[in-house]
């Protein structure tokens, strides 16, 4: 319960992937980890606890053992939820109500947003003495709301509607100026005239909740994947030093298949990895036997079988809410796992003592893909996707077990002992 409740805070606090981002890293500096700019030099002690960022919305913590490492051991999870985001135009004037004009971000479920309190948050960017500067901003406060149409003017809305984000996912925000970026400049301590740039997000500001008979289950926004992006990083401050390089890394722009600067498929973790090898006089040669003897799980969740929509699971590959890790498997590599891996993730659980459990698509509805799949085209470790099992992915909130988390957590700091051989 206690995990569950600092999960329900980390979320409220990440409201997007810049905000994601900053929870982290102060979380990271509190427990003794130093930023490192990536347009820096990097000197790296041994026995040091380290940070970069990508982007404002991207990280990659790491420690450096006493030792010569012989691998990296390494979590990566993402950042970012399907949302909606504001464009550079974004007021809509008509009949004395304000509107904001959106796009859809990531493959979220459109009527989840509707009748529901939302805020917006993200960052703004300035410049200051030629330096371009970015601020992250979390206007956290009820501004918005998506109105449905009332069933009295849209009689057949319960056979099934499609929504149609120019037309019907417009946010309702006031009856003159929307004052949004007057907002934004003020939270993040500039002039509005200074902003030259932004990237702005509704986000839904409905707070989680403990449910269920015997508190057994959460709902929440962003389930998707701060959980993963929580346990991960409460494991990886939690842990004792190893002879190993211990990687956590959170990634934007999952939702929308990574192929950015900050993404998974970038090589922003390839690069990190090599910085460290470099700033540790490695040679080229050692880093390519460590990356052979390294391990990397890949952490986004899965889909728990639905109470109502059992036929939509596998019959034997299908999970369940507080069963424990998910392993997950798919015949076209979307998911990263092999025998080779899931035999080192169950040794973990094994060793853990925490309950697993088996996950593939039923073999006529294709699923996602997810962040290990990606990073391997930058980076070749062996990796497991794992995650854990939740209803309503996608929407704007989401319900998952209430023990996962800690056996989520459980499990990462056994990984991040380092003690496992490939």
């Amino acid at each position: 319960m206690d995990n569950t409740k600092r999960l329900l805070d980390f979320i409220e606090k990440s409201t997007d992937a810049f905000n994601t981002v900053k929870t982290v890293t102060e979380i990271l500096t509190e427990n003794g980890f130093t930023e490192l700019k990536r347009s820096d030099i990097w000197n790296l002690l041994r026995g040091g606890k380290y940070f970069t960022t990508a982007n404002s919305s991207s990280v990659i913590a790491f420690t450096v053992p006493e030792n010569e490492p012989d691998a990296f051991f390494i979590t990566a999870s993402h950042t970012d939820s399907p949302s909606f985001k504001l464009k550079s135009n974004f007021e809509l004037d008509g009949d004395n109500m304000v509107r904001l004009s959106v796009e859809g971000y990531g493959g979220m479920i459109k009527s989840t947003w509707l009748d529901r309190p939302l805020g917006i948050s993200g960052r703004v960017v300035t410049e200051k003495n030629g330096a371009i500067v970015s601020h992250t901003i979390r206007l956290d406060r009820d501004l918005a709301v998506i109105p449905n149409l009332a069933i009295h003017l849209n009689r057949d809305i319960n056979k099934g509607y499609e929504y149609n984000t120019k037309n019907d996912m417009c946010a309702l925000t006031g009856t003159e100026k929307s004052r949004i970026l007057e907002l934004a400049a003020e939270n993040a301590g500039v002039k509005r005239e200074d902003i030259l740039g932004f990237d702005l997000y509704l986000y839904n500001r409905e707070g989680g909740r403990i449910f269920g008979t015997d508190n057994e289950y959460f709902a929440a926004p962003r389930i998707d994947d701060l959980q993963c992006v929580f346990a991960t990083l409460d494991a990886f401050v939690a842990s004792p030093p190893s002879d190993n390089v211990r990687v956590f890394a959170a990634f934007d722009n999952e939702e929308v298949g990574s192929g950015s600067k900050q993404g998974a498929k970038s090589t922003f973790l390839a690069d990190t990895l090599k910085r460290i090898n470099t700033a540790l006089e490695q040679s080229d040669e050692q880093y390519n036997a460590m990356l052979a003897a390294s391990l990397m799980l890949s952490c986004d969740n899965a889909h728990a079988l639905h109470p109502n929509h059992a036929d939509k699971s596998d019959s034997l590959n299908r999970v369940y809410m507080n069963g424990g890790v998910v392993i997950k498997y798919n015949a076209n590599a979307s998911y990263t796992t092999d025998a080779v891996s899931e035999a080192a993730v169950k040794t973990l659980c094994k060793r853990a003592d925490i309950p697993y459990q088996l996950y593939a698509n039923r073999s006529d509805l294709p699923g996602g893909s997810t962040l290990g799949n990606l990073s391997a085209e930058q980076v070749s470790i062996n990796t497991a996707d794992i995650g854990l099992a939740q209803l309503a992915m996608h929407s704007a909130y989401e319900t998952a077990g209430a023990k996962d988390t800690t056996y989520m957590i459980r499990l990462i700091k056994e990984f991040y002992k380092g003690e496992l051989k490939l």
